[in-house]
């Protein structure tokens, strides 16, 4: 063996492509993922197709976290807040008034059944209420109606 130090040849192109990369990450790391749809499935669920049932089923939940009848996230039982469902109820309204005609039969089912139940339990919530404002405990929801989606 020589006692010379061993020579290192680095390839300029190599650190090029190398630099330019970095640059990408960068980039990317701070604007964030062009498509956030694209990204990677598997941190946050698939998310489903745009739909009328989808749109229904989301005001639905609202109104029943509003209502009490859903936890929160934390898995805690919500406050009632009767204007909020009062709210998301309406706008389940306004969207059956605006795509009446539009709907094939199972959305139309859908969303005048759900509004039907919403509003039966609205008006039986809102009999209970203590102060008849519209706020009520969330103790008393659990001994409230039950809404059965179609």
């Amino acid at each position: 063996m020589s006692d010379e130090e061993p020579k290192i040849i680095v390839d300029e192109d190599w650190k090029d492509q190398v630099q330019k990369e970095k640059e990408l990450l960068r980039e990317q790391e701070t604007t964030g993922p062009e498509d956030p749809v694209a990204g990677d499935p598997g941190q946050q669920g698939e998310i489903p197709p745009a739909s009328m049932p989808f749109l229904i089923s989301m005001l639905s939940s609202q109104v029943m976290m509003a209502m009490g009848f859903l936890p929160d996230p934390a898995g805690q039982q919500p406050p009632v807040d009767l204007a909020m469902a009062k709210h998301f109820i309406d706008l389940l309204g306004v969207l059956e008034e605006k795509t009446k005609g539009n709907l094939d039969d199972e959305e139309t089912r859908m969303l005048t059944e759900s509004l039907h139940q919403f509003r039966m339990a609205y008006v039986q919530m809102s009999a209970q209420s203590p102060d008849g404002d519209g706020e009520a405990n969330a103790a008393g929801a659990s001994d409230g109606p039950t809404i059965e989606l179609p």
